[in-house]
C-alpha cells in the first residue's frame, strides 16, 4: 500500500459502519456476507463487532468453514472469540435473513454463496479505498480496513528510523523509493522474488497490479 492515496479511517469508524450495513440489511431482510481474510481480518472484524454491538449478536453470525481452525487457534491462544457455526452446518431450511456471515474472497464465485437469502456482499480489505476495486469485485459495499500500514505511517516508520538507505521491496516499490530520494534519504528497490497478497489492480492511470512494475508514477508523490 505504498501510495498516497492508502491512508486508513480509524477502525471504529469501519466497525461502526459494517455494524450500520448488517442492520440496513436486516430491516430489508437480506444476509450479509463481508469478505475478509480467513486469518487475522476476520477475527478483527469478528472481535470489534462484537465489542461494539455486544455478545447478543453472535448469535446471527456464521462462518465459513476455513475460519473454524483459524478461530478456534485464537480462543486457544487466550482472544475472546465465541465458537460460531460454519454456514455449511446449517440446515437447507435455516432463516439467513439476520446473519451477518463472513467468508474469504474466493468463496465469492463459489456455490456456498447460493445458500444465503439476496445477500448483500461486502468485502473488508485496504483495496477498498480504491472504488475501481469495489467495481471489480463486483460487491455492494467496500469497507476500508488493513492491517497493513498506511502511506502515513510507512513514511513515519521510516523517518523514526533514521536510515542510512532504505531498501525497498514488494508493492510500489519505485512510488517509495523515488519519494523518498526526493526527500534526500538514499533509497533504491531491492528486487525479489517474495509474493504476498494476490495481486489487485489499482485502476490509478498508469499504477497497475501491485505485482507488476509500476512504471513512471511521479504524479502520485505528495509532499504533504
Amino acid at each position: 500500500f505504498g501510495l498516497p492515496v492508502f491512508r486508513w479511517p480509524k477502525t471504529q469508524f469501519v466497525i461502526d459502519q459494517i455494524a450500520a450495513w448488517w442492520r440496513e440489511n436486516q430491516c430489508q431482510r437480506r444476509t450479509s456476507l463481508i469478505l475478509a481474510y480467513s486469518v487475522g481480518k476476520a477475527q478483527r472484524i469478528l472481535a470489534e463487532l462484537l465489542a461494539t454491538c455486544g455478545s447478543d449478536v453472535a448469535k446471527d453470525i456464521a462462518v465459513h468453514g476455513a475460519m473454524l481452525g483459524p478461530n478456534r487457534a485464537y480462543r486457544e491462544a487466550g482472544v475472546e472469540l465465541p465458537d460460531l457455526p460454519s454456514a455449511a452446518s446449517l440446515s437447507s431450511s435455516y432463516d439467513w435473513s439476520r446473519s451477518l456471515v463472513i467468508g474469504p474472497p474466493s468463496s465469492q464465485s463459489t456455490g456456498w454463496v447460493k445458500r444465503f437469502t439476496d445477500p448483500s456482499i461486502a468485502m473488508a480489505s485496504g483495496w477498498m479505498a480504491i472504488r475501481g476495486t469495489r467495481r471489480r469485485r463486483n460487491v455492494d459495499r467496500g469497507f476500508v480496513l488493513s492491517d497493513h500500514v498506511d502511506w502515513p505511517d510507512l513514511i513515519s516508520a521510516i523517518d523514526a528510523c533514521s536510515p542510512e538507505q532504505v531498501w525497498v521491496t514488494h508493492g510500489f516499490s519505485d512510488v517509495v523509493s523515488r519519494y523518498l530520494t526526493q526527500r534526500g534519504l538514499s533509497a533504491r528497490v531491492l528486487q525479489t522474488r517474495f509474493s504476498g497478497e494476490e495481486p489487485e489492480p489499482t485502476g490509478i492511470p498508469g499504477v497497475p497490479a501491485v505485482e507488476e512494475s509500476p512504471g513512471d508514477n511521479s504524479q502520485y508523490f505528495t509532499n504533504s
